[in-house]
């Protein structure tokens, strides 16, 4: 295992603009703030990136403080192995383990699919995400993406099944992906399903509250439904059996590539479809998910197609087919 020896630590926050606004059931944001965190070793560097969520009690702050606490481990030594220990899973650690697995392919001069032991990755067809609105104007918005092979509707409000029949009128050969942010309740859970099921949709993600997801055990899913807040390393998948069909595997839950590929192998195993998502980032925080989501049934990765700039050396994107980062960006 490769030992970086004493790197140093830096920690930073920037703020990324969102172009126009972002909506979900538990509000709209106008930019991205990401933690961007930097392990220099002489001349190399290894970077990563990750997004504090407040759902989670996180916020940009909070997670630079937590990582800064690394940095005395990190320069004494501390390795990627042992980060995992020391640091529960969340968005500081993504950014510490990301970084981690960076340094290490720049300094060893192997990418990190061949330091992980995966086939190297391919271009892959990610999900593009329609914000929450009115049903007139999510139909306006997956209209005029209707060149995109996969979109993603965020529900989770009151006339839900207005909005995705809308949707599925102005783009009647997309395949469309749900996802509600916890936003429905065991009251409405039926019937958004059943208007989900009526409209084709592929995926329902995160239909109810983590807290109150026990209701899905007991009904009848006529759409595949998708662990997100209730799913975060491989620890909570054990629960997830019998309530749902798959599972959003994000490096910002897990707390880094590490947990991810762990989770990723746990959950196939326990014969859960999968999902690659993301927070609204750049495409730094995309290139290790990246590897994840090699196989995943679902790839949502579509952060930086959301914002007004990325970042230098981003990933590139035609259309909605994403390419593996190139070793200028991470890896």
């Amino acid at each position: 295992m490769f030992n970086p020896a004493g790197p140093q630590l830096s920690v930073s926050i920037e703020t990324w603009p969102i172009t126009g606004h972002f909506a979900i059931s538990r509000g709209a944001k106008t930019q991205a703030r990401v933690v961007v965190v930097e392990l220099s070793h002489g001349a190399i560097r290894g970077r990563g990136e990750c997004v504090p969520y407040s759902r989670y009690g996180e916020s940009p702050e909070a997670v630079v403080a937590a990582i800064e606490l690394m940095a005395d481990k990190v320069r004494h030594g501390l390795t990627r192995d042992a980060l995992q220990r020391e640091m529960p899973p969340g968005a500081a650690r993504n950014a510490l383990d990301c970084a981690f697995w960076d340094l290490e392919a720049k300094s060893s001069g192997k990418p990190v699919h061949v330091l992980a032991g995966l086939p190297a990755p391919r271009p892959l067809t990610t999900a593009f995400t329609i914000s929450l609105g009115t049903p007139d104007a999510m139909a306006s918005a997956a209209r005029a993406a209707a060149a995109r092979p996969l979109l993603k509707i965020k529900l989770g409000a009151d006339g839900d099944p207005d909005r995705v029949a809308a949707i599925r009128a102005a783009v009647p050969d997309t395949e469309l992906i749900v996802d509600a942010n916890e936003g429905w309740n065991p009251d409405n859970l039926a019937a958004n399903l059943a208007a989900c099921a009526a409209a084709g949709v592929t995926l329902v993600e995160q239909p109810l509250p983590a807290e109150f997801d026990e209701a899905l055990r007991a009904i009848w899913r006529p759409v595949p439904v998708c662990a997100d807040e209730s799913a975060h390393d491989r620890a909570s998948l054990p629960a997830l059996i019998g309530k749902y069909d798959a599972v959003n595997i994000k490096l910002d839950k897990t707390g880094g590539l590490t947990e991810a590929l762990a989770m990723d192998a746990e959950a196939r195993r326990l014969s859960l479809m999968t999902m690659a998502g993301c927070m609204v980032a750049t495409s730094l925080a995309m290139a290790p998910a990246l590897l994840v989501a090699q196989s995943a049934r679902f790839v949502d990765l579509d952060g930086p197609l959301l914002l007004a700039r990325d970042r230098a050396d981003g990933l590139v994107y035609q259309g909605s087919l994403v390419h593996p980062p190139t070793p200028a960006l991470w890896g």
